[in-house]
C-alpha cells in the first residue's frame, strides 16, 4: 500500500437493519483526492446469498442510514460539497430523497419515533451573530467571548458554549404526496399580489418542515432515543450543579405530548433519571428495551472527585424503566463496553467489548450476559438485530470495513468493499506476538513485516490514548510503512485499553515507567526472535500519547537512528491551560504537583535527546495544542539536535485518521521521506543529495 491508495480505504457505517431482517443499509465512505474530501453513498446489503449488494444513493456524502420502525422510509444524513450534513428521507426501496432539515451547522445524529411519524435530531445551535448567522459578520468580526468555565472548547468543534448540541423534533413529511412546485411567471405575480407582494415562491416548495426545539440548556445533549411507547425522549447530559468542575453526566427523560410528537409538553423541563446506589458516573449511552420494561445504560465510574477517568472501563447497567436502583451487569475490571448499545429481542441489548486487540459482540439480558455472539480476530464496529437477524459491521486483517450476518453456522460475510485495496495495493497480514517485560509482565502486540528475507529496518510504532489499543485489523499506517520496506512493531503496553483496568491504571502518576519498559521489551523480544529484523536500523514513532512516549523514550534510549513525534503531549505544565482537556487530563495522569509533572515531562528531559526528530503537528489541534510541538522542536534546535517541524494548516488532532485526503497523503509522503534519509530501504531509498525532499506537488484534478 502507498499513499496514493488512500481512496481504496472504505469505511462502513453501523448497519441499519430492515424491520423484517431481510437486508441492511450501510454507508460506505472513502477519501477522494479530486474533491479533497470524504465521499460516499448508501448501499443495500441483502441477507439472501442469492442477491448482491447494490448502491442505493448517489449523493456526495450520504451517511448514518436508519429505517423507520414500520420499514417504509429510510432516513439518512446527506452533505453537499463543502456543506453540512442535513437529514433526508427516502422510500425504503429507493427513490428521490427529500430534505427534512436546514440546520445552520448541520445535523449530528437522529432517532425515529416508534410510530414512524417523527424524528428527533441533534444539531449545534449557534448564538445569533456567530458562525455565519448574520450576513457580513465574519469569524474575525464576531463579538468577544467571555469565558468563565473550564469546559469551553473541543477538538474538531472549537468553542462549544456558543453552539451547544440541542435536540429538535420534526414531523416526517409524507412521501406519497406530489412534490410542491414553486409558482413562476404570471402565477408568481398573482400570488404576490394576493399576499401584498410578500410571496416569492410556493408555500412549501424548496422549504424544509418546521422543526421544534426541545432543549435549551447551554450544554450538549447527547445520544437521544425514544422511549418504547413514544411518550418521551431519553438523552445524556451534564445538567447538574457544579458540572463545570467534573466529568459527570446523567440520564434525562423529556416527556412529549400524546399525538404527533412535534412539540414539547408546555415547555416541560427534562426529568433527571435517579441512579440511586451508584457512584459518580459519566453516562455514555441509554436505551429502553423493546418490551418497555428495562432501561439499559453504559457508564464509567469517575470516583469521588468526578474526574478520575484514567483507565476506567465502561460498564453496562440495567434498571426498571418505571424507576428503581440500577444494577451493574458487566465485570468492570475485565470488560470494557465502550462500543454501541442496541436493543435485541424483547428485553436484551447488544454491546461491544474491547478485548485484547479485538472488539467482541456480546448480548446481555436484564439478568446479565447471555452469550458472546462473536469474538476472535475481528474488530466489530457496530451491530443491530431485527426479526432475529443480527447484522454487523467489522474490520479484520483483510478488510477496512465490511458487513456480515450471524447465521446458525457462524459468521457469513455479505460484502467485500476492500477487494480493490487487496487487488491494487496488496495487504500484508500481521503476526500476533507476546513478549515478557523485564518484570515478567506479558506484552501483547503485532508485527507487520515486508516481503523478502531482510534484513529489514524496524519501526517501533506507539499508539495514542494512552487508554486505547492497537488491534490486528487492517491499519493503513502499518501497511504503508511495511510496503516501503520497514518491519512495523505495534504493542499494547501497560496503560492501554482492552486488558483490564489494572493494566490501564498501571501508569497513573507513573507515565514513562512500565509503559516505556513494555514497548522496549516488545522491541527486544522481536529482535531476538526474528533474524530478518535489523537491530542496528531502528526508528521510533507515535502520535498523541504515542508522541509523548516516543519523546520520553529517546531521552532515555539512544539506539534509534531517528524518531517522529506527532501531535504529542509533551509538556504537562503548558498543556493544563492550552488543551481542551488540559484542566483535568494531566492532573489525573501525572499528578498535579510541579515535581510530579517534571518527573514525567518530555520537555523537562529534552536536553538528553540525541536522536534526529521530525515533529508533526496540526495548527487547529485543541487536544494537544500546536505549542507543544513548537516548543519541543525549538528546544531540539537550540540543543543542536537535527530536527524538522511539519505543521498542517486547517487540521486538528485527527489528521492521520480524518484529515483532508491531500494532507493525509502529504503526511505519509513526508514521513517516508524522513525515514528514507535515516533508514533507507530498497523500496524507500535515500535522497541522492542527502536531504529530505520537498513535498510533491498535487497531481492535476482528474
Amino acid at each position: 500500500m502507498k499513499s496514493e491508495h488512500l481512496p481504496l480505504l472504505k469505511s462502513v457505517s453501523a448497519p441499519a437493519v430492515h424491520p423484517d431482517g431481510s437486508r441492511a443499509v450501510v454507508s460506505v465512505v472513502r477519501p477522494d483526492f479530486d474533491a479533497d474530501a470524504y465521499v460516499g453513498q448508501l448501499w443495500t446489503v441483502p441477507v439472501d446469498p442469492a442477491l448482491r449488494p447494490r448502491r442505493l444513493t448517489r449523493g456526495f456524502r450520504d451517511t448514518a442510514p436508519d429505517f423507520s420502525p414500520d420499514g417504509e422510509v429510510l432516513a439518512f444524513l446527506r452533505a453537499a460539497p463543502g456543506g453540512k450534513p442535513q437529514l433526508h428521507v427516502v422510500e425504503a426501496g429507493g427513490g428521490e430523497p427529500l430534505t427534512v432539515t436546514d440546520a445552520p451547522l448541520g445535523v449530528s445524529a437522529f432517532t425515529w419515533s416508534p410510530d414512524s411519524r417523527s424524528i428527533v435530531f441533534g444539531a449545534r445551535t449557534p448564538e445569533d451573530g456567530r458562525y455565519g448567522t448574520v450576513d457580513g459578520v465574519s469569524a474575525g468580526g464576531e463579538d468577544a467571548r467571555l469565558i468563565t468555565d473550564y469546559q469551553y472548547r473541543m477538538n474538531g468543534v472549537g468553542y462549544t458554549a456558543d453552539k451547544p448540541l440541542q435536540l429538535f423534533v420534526v414531523e416526517v413529511p409524507s412521501l406519497d404526496e406530489e412534490p410542491a412546485v414553486a409558482p413562476a411567471g404570471r402565477a408568481l405575480k398573482a400570488a404576490a399580489s394576493a399576499d401584498g407582494g410578500k410571496v416569492t415562491g410556493g408555500k412549501t416548495a424548496g422549504r424544509t418542515p418546521e422543526a421544534r426545539q426541545l432543549t435549551t440548556a447551554a450544554t450538549d445533549h447527547n445520544g437521544a432515543s425514544f422511549s418504547t411507547d413514544g411518550g418521551a425522549v431519553y438523552f445524556t447530559a451534564a445538567l447538574h450543579e457544579g458540572s463545570d468542575n467534573d466529568l459527570v453526566s446523567g440520564i434525562y427523560r423529556l416527556p412529549l405530548p400524546a399525538g404527533d410528537g412535534t412539540e414539547a409538553t408546555g415547555g416541560a423541563a427534562p426529568e433527571e433519571v435517579a441512579l440511586a446506589g451508584t457512584a459518580r458516573l459519566s453516562v455514555s449511552a441509554v436505551r429502553q428495551s423493546r418490551n418497555g420494561r428495562w432501561l439499559y445504560f453504559t457508564a464509567q465510574d469517575l470516583g469521588a472527585s468526578g474526574q478520575d477517568f484514567v483507565a476506567r472501563n465502561t460498564a453496562l447497567f440495567v434498571m426498571p424503566a418505571g424507576g428503581g436502583d440500577p444494577v451493574a451487569l458487566s465485570d468492570v475490571e475485565t470488560m470494557d463496553l465502550a462500543g454501541g448499545l442496541e436493543p435485541a429481542g424483547a428485553n436484551g441489548v447488544l454491546v461491544l467489548n474491547n478485548a485484547r486487540g479485538t472488539m467482541e459482540l456480546l448480548e446481555f439480558g436484564p439478568a446479565g450476559l447471555r452469550s458472546t455472539l462473536l469474538d476472535g480476530d475481528r474488530v466489530v464496529t457496530a451491530a443491530a438485530e431485527r426479526a432475529g437477524a443480527v447484522l454487523l459491521s467489522f474490520s479484520d486483517a483483510a478488510t477496512a470495513g465490511d458487513v456480515a450476518v450471524l447465521d446458525a453456522g457462524g459468521l457469513r460475510v455479505l460484502t467485500d468493499f476492500s477487494a480493490p485495496l487487496r487487488a491494487d495495493a496488496g495487504v500484508l497480514a500481521p503476526q500476533e506476538l507476546t513478549f515478557a517485560s523485564p518484570d515478567g509482565y506479558p506484552v501483547h502486540g503485532w508485527l507487520v513485516a515486508p516481503a523478502g528475507e531482510g534484513p529489514h529496518p524496524v519501526l517501533l510504532n506507539i499508539h495514542g490514548g494512552p487508554f486505547a489499543q492497537f488491534t490486528g485489523a487492517l491499519f493503513d499506517e502499518a501497511q504503508v510503512y511495511a510496503a516501503a520496506g520497514y518491519a512495523v512493531l505495534m504493542c499494547n503496553p501497560r496503560g492501554s485499553a482492552g486488558y483490564g483496568q489494572a493494566h490501564g491504571r498501571a501508569i497513573k502518576e507513573r507515565m514513562g515507567t512500565v509503559d516505556m519498559q513494555d514497548v522496549l521489551a516488545f522491541l527486544d523480544g522481536a529482535l531476538e526472535k526474528f533474524e530478518e529484523l535489523d537491530g542496528d536500523a531502528l526508528g521510533i514513532m507515535g502520535g498523541s500519547y504515542g508522541g509523548y512516549l516516543t519523546a520520553w523514550t529517546i531521552s532515555h534510549d539512544h539506539r534509534f537512528k531517528a524518531a517522529i513525534v506527532e501531535r504529542g503531549y509533551l509538556d504537562p505544565v503548558s498543556f493544563t491551560g492550552s488543551s481542551d482537556i488540559g484542566w483535568f487530563f494531566g492532573g489525573e495522569y501525572t499528578g498535579r504537583s510541579a515535581e510530579q509533572m517534571a518527573a514525567q515531562s518530555p520537555m523537562a528531559r529534552v536536553e538528553h535527546v540525541r536522536t534526529p526528530t521530525l515533529v508533526i503537528h496540526s495548527e487547529e489541534d485543541l487536544r494537544c495544542p500546536v505549542e507543544q510541538g513548537q516548543r519541543y522542536f525549538t528546544a531540539l534546535k537550540q540543543l543542536g539536535v537535527e530536527a524538522a517541524f511539519l505543521v498542517f494548516p486547517g487540521e486538528n488532532h485527527e489528521l492521520s485518521r480524518s484529515g483532508t485526503p491531500h494532507h493525509r497523503r502529504q503526511r505519509f509522503d513526508q514521513i517516508l521521506q524522513w525515514w528514507s534519509r535515516h533508514l533507507p530501504t530498497a523500496a524507500n531509498p535515500a535522497p541522492q543529495d542527502g536531504t529530505v525532499a520537498a513535498a510533491p506537488a498535487a497531481p492535476p484534478a482528474g
